[in-house]
């Protein structure tokens, strides 16, 4: 399992120094802001009851509305765990939302208001995995490129009335970003990202994403996989 790769500890950690290195691998991740495109409820469009949003592929539309969105692909995965114990959280439900290549927000951007694509509720699996295929997120100014995620206690609270026990962001490596933003999908995103940092981001400065900066892999022409360990 691919979690111990990325900083899970093991038994035998625990046993021999369980308050620090606890601390150390399963400190709960950053809680940030939602932003101002939710598509919770919370200020104006709700797809989270909508038929259709619990799904792994959020490119396309789900109701009453028809429109897909294309970029480069990338599958991301979140992999859930107890930030006490390190153990999966198995029975979680995760809501994801970002924008398109060139920066728009469905549900809300002209243009794109009665479309809610890059939007989706997964439940995580017996290892707390939850997997959404996208695309990579483009870049827009004064925001690195992120995707949203809220982090709920069961699928029912995600697909309704529920509230989430975490919200936070997952930010995508620079060096994978100028990658992706030399394609035309992705219109001034290469000319966005040169003006940023990490460092300057106004949700990511407070420590450079150490806990939210997905690990990598793939290419612009075959896909990506992100990955990230999120302790709730």
């Amino acid at each position: 399992m691919w979690l111990a790769a990325c900083g899970q500890i093991d038994d035998s950690a625990k046993r021999n120094d369980s308050e620090t290195a606890g601390e150390a691998s399963c400190e709960a991740i950053p809680q940030e802001t939602a932003g101002p495109f939710p598509g919770d409820g919370s200020n104006g469009p709700n797809v989270r009851t909508l038929d259709g949003v619990v799904r792994s592929d959020i490119r396309s539309s789900v109701g009453a509305a028809s429109g897909a969105v294309d970029g480069v692909e990338c599958v991301v995965e979140l992999a859930l765990i107890d930030a006490t114990t390190c153990a999966p959280f198995a029975d979680a439900a995760v809501y994801v939302w970002q924008c398109d290549g060139v920066g728009r927000y469905s549900m809300y951007s002209d243009g794109v208001t009665d479309e809610n694509w890059l939007r989706g509720i997964q439940s995580a699996d017996a290892d707390g995995v939850v997997r959404f295929t996208s695309i990579v997120p483009g870049c827009y100014p004064g925001r690195w490129p992120h995707i949203h995620f809220d982090v709920y206690a069961s699928l029912d609270d995600a697909t309704g009335s529920g509230v989430a026990r975490l919200t936070s962001q997952l930010a995508f490596p620079r060096a994978e970003c100028e990658a992706v933003f030399g394609d035309a999908r992705y219109g001034e995103s290469a000319n966005y990202l040169a003006r940023l940092s990490l460092e300057s981001d106004g949700v990511f400065a407070d420590d450079g994403a150490a806990r939210q900066l997905a690990t990598m892999t793939g290419s612009v022409t075959n896909g990506y996989l992100a990955r990230l360990v999120v302790p709730v």
